[in-house]
């Protein structure tokens, strides 16, 4: 009896405990839940909903422009040269402001111009790059995951950039993804060696759709695959597939750019390129190949496509490069007649006779060339507009400009010594028919220039003889001297 007393005690004072103990037992899962729901915030689960847009983007640029034209105009400018020197937030802005998010943007909206500047934003590692690391562990396992709120905003914007750039490439002809594609090349081609890598990551199958880590969590999105365990049902199983198309994987490429990165000079780049190369049994086979097409690689444009939109602002080249073989190529100009000058401006339509010398210039006709290039009305020819005039003149159509433009290369006055492209627009001077560029033309394949002409006596006769036919002075004096040898040695 006295034990089924204590039985009974001890029901009874379980029962008059279970209920604290479960009161207990569920604010402790509830602290535990709320832990792993902070552990998944933390992961960013929450972090990708359209409507928190406005707090997870990184704060802009100070706005430098107005509702006035004229100041729109200099802020454009500002922004470009941020952009080209590898500003990841003003080519952000500057695609937003070509995509006319604003209302006070619409006279300048360029789909093209756009995606450009947002592919640029995508490919630089100033986006991808976390500047803090710490495993978040949790309840789920959050892993090695930037902490930073600064990281956090970065990956907001280019999981909106890649959105936003596949929208605008769905939605343009194969040719306008061209010129997007093209002008991209020729703005990191203008970076050295740090742009010449970015292009071989963007061709480089073992990289992320714009050149980041495979395991980049927009990378993942934009291929279309799961990077938090479950499907992304907004987008579906696809991804964003015009943004990955825009640049094709392609061995041979991704070598190219490696290859031209270690051209100019960067040690760097000689070590990327061997890593690249034993990465793969085929690659390292494709070197000769690989070599030879880099010699004759010009980039997409002479320089950035002045094309003037609606809004009749021209786009504004600011990736003129640097160095002192640049420098020193400039200062060379003084070595080329004005007068070639003078008639490419006439070419253009800026003067109407040819100017012999620059004071011959007004100070309206020069600001005429620097509106139709997108510079800064200073009403004074620099070097740099001289030769933007000779390649302006050249791209529009110029025999001659051609040919002068091809002798600058040759000659390194101007711009730096590339054979490739001497013979590059000595070829396009020869297609209309120019006699003295036939005669180059000769030359180079009677001397052999290694990877851009091959030496080849058949092809230089055959051009020497064009040259004369066509009433070249030097070539058809030697073209007389060959018959007269002939002559003279049928009479012995």
């Amino acid at each position: 009896m006295r034990d089924r007393d204590a039985r009974d005690d001890d029901r009874s004072r379980s029962a008059r405990l279970r209920g604290p103990i479960m009161a207990v037992a569920a604010i402790l899962v509830l602290a535990v839940t709320a832990g792993a729901v902070a552990s998944c915030s933390d992961q960013n689960m929450a972090f990708w909903r359209r409507d928190t847009a406005a707090a997870n983007a990184c704060p802009r640029p100070q706005s430098v422009t107005g509702s006035e034209f004229n100041a729109q105009e200099a802020g454009l400018r500002q922004l470009r040269r941020a952009a080209f020197r590898g500003d990841f937030f003003a080519q952000l802005e500057l695609g937003s402001r070509y995509a006319a998010l604003r209302a006070t943007d619409k006279n300048i909206e360029d789909p093209i111009e756009s995606a450009v500047w947002t592919g640029m934003a995508l490919a630089n590692h100033e986006g991808y790059a976390p500047i803090n690391r710490v495993d978040r562990g949790g309840l789920f396992g959050g892993g090695w995951r930037s902490v930073s709120r600064y990281d956090d905003c970065r990956a907001w914007e280019r999981h909106v950039a890649y959105d936003r750039l596949d929208g605008q490439l769905s939605r343009m002809t194969m040719e306008e993804q061209g010129q997007v594609r093209d002008r991209i090349i020729y703005v990191l081609s203008t970076q050295d060696a740090d742009g010449f890598r970015a292009l071989a990551r963007l061709h480089d199958a073992l990289y992320g759709p714009f050149g980041e880590p495979q395991d980049n969590p927009q990378a993942r999105e934009a291929w279309g695959r799961q990077t938090s365990g479950r499907p992304d049902r907004r987008r579906g199983p696809g991804g964003y597939y015009s943004a990955v198309s825009l640049f094709p994987r392609n061995d041979v490429d991704a070598y190219l750019y490696n290859y031209l990165a270690v051209q100019t000079g960067d040690v760097g780049a000689y070590v990327l390129l061997k890593d690249f190369e034993r990465s793969s049994p085929s690659r390292s086979r494709s070197g000769a190949f690989v070599e030879a097409k880099a010699r004759q690689w010009v980039p997409p444009y002479e320089f950035y496509p002045n094309d003037a939109p609606a809004s009749g602002v021209p786009f504004s080249d600011e990736s003129r490069p640097r160095g002192d073989a640049y420098e020193y190529a400039l200062g060379r100009m003084t070595e080329l007649p004005f007068v070639h000058v003078g008639r490419a401006l006439r070419y253009l339509g800026v003067t109407e006779t040819v100017a012999n010398a620059p004071n011959a210039l007004s100070a309206r006709q020069v600001q005429t060339l620097e509106a139709m290039l997108g510079h800064n009305m200073e009403s004074r020819l620099s070097y740099v507009e001289m030769v933007r005039a000779i390649q302006l003149a050249a791209i529009n159509g110029s025999s001659e400009a051609q040919l002068v433009l091809a002798v600058m290369y040759s000659e390194g006055i101007g711009v730096p010594p590339d054979y490739a492209r001497a013979f590059h627009w000595y070829s396009q001077a020869d297609k209309q028919g120019s006699p003295e560029a036939k005669f180059a033309m000769s030359t180079y394949f009677a001397l052999g220039v290694a990877g851009v002409a091959d030496q080849d006596k058949a092809e230089a006769v055959a051009f020497r003889i064009d040259s004369a036919l066509a009433g070249f002075g030097p070539s058809a004096s030697r073209l007389q001297a060959v018959l007269a040898q002939v002559s003279r040695s049928q009479r012995r």
